[in-house]
């Protein structure tokens, strides 16, 4: 299958089954076609963007105790991780002239997104619940709409996101072993590892496409569109070994530990 039609399957299909479909046998990049953008992915009814107010905000880790707040969770970070996937795709046909490497390194990642939103799904049932019984947002989406290049996606994405979850995926992994809820703990740990690689991947094409002469930490500030900025990218608990795991150095990790403080 062409990398594009993947893509295209991703961001056009509103089945669900569809879209977490793994891609068959080896992808080709022959045809990358001319930029095409797209202003909304197609999604099931129950499962399209509503507004940042009508979505539930996520539990605090010492709600997780409450079985129906830690199926909240499992609801909204499925959506975490489908929107990734559509922002990923956003990226193959908005994009066609990136590197064909750039491209076919995303297709794993995209597995391991389609992966994730799988598990959440199926943790889900397990809550006597279904992936679209609550509404959802378009944060992440939204936010890709302002990217022009293959360097705004990985600042955003990637270095921002991806990055911010090294934390996360840590607290919400203790929050769950904390509730007793040994499934959930184990969801939110293979998570964390496959972030580890979503975000070298993330700083190895920043290194190969910014400027020779520009840092990776002015290439990133560079890419970051508002309100994306350096303290999104981090957690409450900041996680500096997974960072170090992932090939940051420890002066782009130093200028995020501290980004957003007072001193």
């Amino acid at each position: 299958m062409e990398i594009r039609d993947f893509a295209q399957r991703i961001l056009q299909s509103d089945s669900l089954a569809e879209k977490l479909q793994p891609l068959e046998g080896p992808a080709t990049d022959l045809i990358p076609g001319p930029p095409q953008r797209f202003q909304l992915p197609a999604r099931p009814a129950h499962l399209k963007f509503a507004g940042r107010k009508e979505a539930p905000a996520m539990p605090a880790p010492a709600a997780f105790r409450d079985p129906a707040k830690r199926a909240v969770a499992h609801h909204i970070m499925a959506n975490h991780e489908l929107q990734a996937l559509e922002v990923m795709a956003f990226t193959l046909c908005a994009f066609p002239d990136a590197p064909s490497e750039f491209r076919h390194g995303m297709l794993p990642i995209m597995a391991d997104e389609q992966r994730h939103t799988r598990m959440h799904a199926q943790r889900l049932e397990e809550f006597g619940m279904t992936f679209g019984d609550l509404p959802v947002n378009g944060y992440f989406w939204l936010k890709a709409q302002d990217f022009q290049s293959p360097l705004d996606y990985l600042a955003g994405l990637p270095l921002t996101f991806e990055a911010g979850n090294l934390d996360h995926t840590i607290e919400f992994e203790q929050a769950y072993e904390a509730a007793g809820d040994k499934k959930g703990a184990g969801i939110m740990r293979a998570i964390h590892q496959d972030e580890i690689g979503h975000v070298a991947f993330g700083i190895h094409w920043l290194r190969a496409l910014k400027p020779t002469d520009q840092t990776d930490w002015d290439a990133y500030i560079d890419h970051l569109h508002w309100p994306l900025r350096p303290e999104k990218a981090k957690g409450k608990a900041f996680q500096r070994q997974p960072r170090l795991d992932a090939g940051l150095t420890d002066d782009f990790i130093d200028q995020i530990q501290h980004a957003g403080s007072d001193g």
